[in-house]
C-alpha cells in the first residue's frame, strides 16, 4: 500500500518463533530480531558494538508456518516488511503503544552460515495445497518445479538455459505470463 514504511532489518533471533492460531484459524508467528550495529574504532583498532535494536516481528499464514519450522533462536536473518504501530490497553489498565514489523519476506543470512532451502510442492494445477482457482499452469519442468515458463497453455517455451533448445530460438521472456496466483492472486486490475 502507498504510504507504508518499509523496513529491512538484519539481526539475530532472540528466541524461537512462537506459532499460534487466531480465532478464525489463521496462523501467525511472533519473534524478535536483535540488530546490533558495529563500528570500527581506528584509535583502538577494534570493532565496537552499538546499542541493540530489538524489533518485534510477526508473519502470517503460510509464512508463519515456514518461519516456525525453519527459524530458531540465535539464527541470523534478513527480514523485510511494513512497520506498523498499534495501541492496546494492558492488564493494569494503562494504554500502551507498540511498533512492530509485519514481515513480507524473511530468510537466513548467509554471511556466517550456509542454508539448504526446501521448496513447497504445488499440486498439478499450479496451486499450493489448499489454494483454489483457475489457471493454465501445466507443471513446467516437473510437478515440483516452480513456474518457469516451460509450459503454459499446452505450448512449450524453452528457457534460455535449456541445452536442448534449438539454436536461434531464444524465447521472449515477457511473452508468457505466470499464473495469476504467482503475483498475489486474481485482481480487478485491467490487463495491459
Amino acid at each position: 500500500m502507498a504510504g507504508e514504511t518499509i523496513l529491512t532489518i538484519i539481526g539475530n533471533l532472540t528466541a524461537d518463533p512462537e506459532l499460534r492460531t487466531t480465532g478464525d484459524g489463521t496462523a501467525v508467528v511472533n519473534f524478535t530480531i536483535a540488530s546490533t550495529p558495529r563500528t570500527y574504532n581506528r584509535n583502538t583498532n577494534q570493532w565496537e558494538d552499538g546499542n541493540a535494536l530489538f524489533m518485534r516481528c510477526s508473519a502470517w499464514r503460510d509464512m508463519a508456518d515456514h518461519c516456525a519450522s525453519s527459524l530458531s533462536k540465535g539464527m541470523r536473518v534478513i527480514a523485510q516488511g511494513r512497520l506498523q504501530q498499534r495501541s492496546y490497553t494492558a492488564n493494569d489498565g494503562s494504554n500502551r503503544t507498540v511498533v512492530e514489523l509485519t514481515v513480507d519476506e524473511i530468510g537466513p543470512s548467509l554471511r556466517y552460515a550456509t542454508a539448504q532451502v526446501t521448496k513447497r510442492n504445488r499440486n498439478g494445477n499450479g496451486y499450493w495445497p489448499g489454494q483454489s482457482g483457475t489457471n493454465n499452469y501445466q507443471g513446467g519442468a516437473g510437478q515440483n518445479a516452480p513456474w518457469n515458463g516451460a509450459q503454459q497453455n499446452g505450448q512449450t517455451n524453452p528457457m534460455p538455459h535449456d541445452p536442448t533448445a534449438p539454436k536461434g530460438s531464444e524465447p521472449d521472456p515477457w511473452g508468457a505470463m505466470p499464473p495469476a496466483d504467482e503475483f498475489g492472486g486474481d485482481s480487478d486490475e485491467p490487463e495491459f
